[in-house]
């Protein structure tokens, strides 16, 4: 089968939006190209697999791909997405210089762009992401693998803002919490916070399309009777209850990945779905946006307990007082 590959030149700040965008439209899936400098340091601290050469792309910029069926009208997917990355500006996102390329490919080399730029990788003491198709055995008893095909997936958690949730859920999970995953995506922070003890996760996205992702994903790692995904968002939750979710409101802890703004925007639903003493985990915040995040979580009720960074990248870890 042949597919329409659309490449959109940007920036390492924009490709999370950019990506939504892709697969708002009808991508099949969507590839990121990052910056591979030999001159950029490298966080070896959890022993993370760097196998990939130095590319062509300037440091802080990227390659965004999205994959559509060859009967798609990919000129018509432009005129809709362009738009949109241009109204980023007006959220203090810069997206670049961009530029434009559409070419059509058959399915064997999306497969195997997808494999080229996707290895294990270890983020944290406790977790390593592994691509369904590498081989990989923990180097230690306390390693725990995530199993994902990028094929399905919206975060590999090869991104700084996935990769600090990740880190920050496992120095906050209790054995036995029940967590709520914010706009889960690919569902990989709801797997991750079950692979560290937690009882039961409900995985909410709005996007339909992100929910079968999660679902799938889930499934791959058997955890389907210890993970929820519904297609809502938190504030519906709170207000429908959580009958046959498999949790019970409050819980010990919420976690998103999400763009700042949409992350002020449902901070008290947030605040109500946790018990006294809980923790929200806040990433997906770019540097300029820190002040006003932490701003709001303060406003709120939260107290701030951490702050975590990677890159140009923060997340928030606040509990509720």
């Amino acid at each position: 089968m042949n597919w329409r590959e659309l490449t959109i030149h940007t920036t390492e700040e924009a490709v999370e939006m950019i990506t939504n965008f892709m697969h708002e439209a009808g991508a099949g899936g969507v590839s990121i190209e990052e910056s591979i400098q030999s001159s950029k340091l490298q966080d070896l601290s959890y022993g993370q697999w760097y196998e990939l050469e130095p590319n062509d792309i300037p440091e802080g910029k990227a390659r965004v791909k999205g994959y559509f069926p060859e009967t798609s009208n990919v000129e018509e997917v432009l005129q809709e997405i362009k738009p949109r990355i241009e109204e980023l500006k007006d959220f203090g996102i810069n997206a670049g210089e961009l530029k434009f390329e559409i070419k059509d490919v058959h399915e064997d080399d999306w497969a195997n762009n997808w494999k080229q730029y996707f290895k294990p990788l270890r983020v944290s003491k406790r977790l390593t992401i592994k691509p369904t198709w590498e081989q990989y055995e923990p180097e230690t008893p306390e390693e725990r693998i995530i199993e994902l095909d990028p094929g399905m997936a919206f975060g590999t958690g090869t991104h700084p803002t996935t990769a600090l949730c990740l880190r920050t859920l496992e120095g906050v999970i209790r054995e036995g919490d029940e967590v709520v995953d914010v706009g889960t995506g690919s569902g990989i922070l709801a797997i991750g916070a079950v692979k560290l003890g937690a009882k039961h996760v409900l995985a909410i996205d709005l996007d339909p399309v992100a929910v079968v992702s999660a679902r799938e994903n889930t499934l791959l790692n058997g955890l389907s009777e210890q993970i929820t995904v519904h297609e809502s968002d938190l504030l519906s939750v709170l207000k429908q209850g959580t009958e046959g979710l498999g949790i019970n409101l409050p819980v010990r802890v919420v976690v998103a990945n999400i763009l700042a703004e949409i992350i002020m925007l449902f901070i008290d639903d947030v605040y109500q779905a946790l018990e006294p003493g809980g923790f929200y985990i806040a990433s997906g915040i770019y540097k300029n946006k820190e002040q006003f995040v932490e701003d709001a979580l303060i406003a709120a009720g939260f107290e701030i307990t951490e702050k975590a960074r990677e890159e140009d990248w923060v997340a928030f870890v606040a509990r509720k007082r």
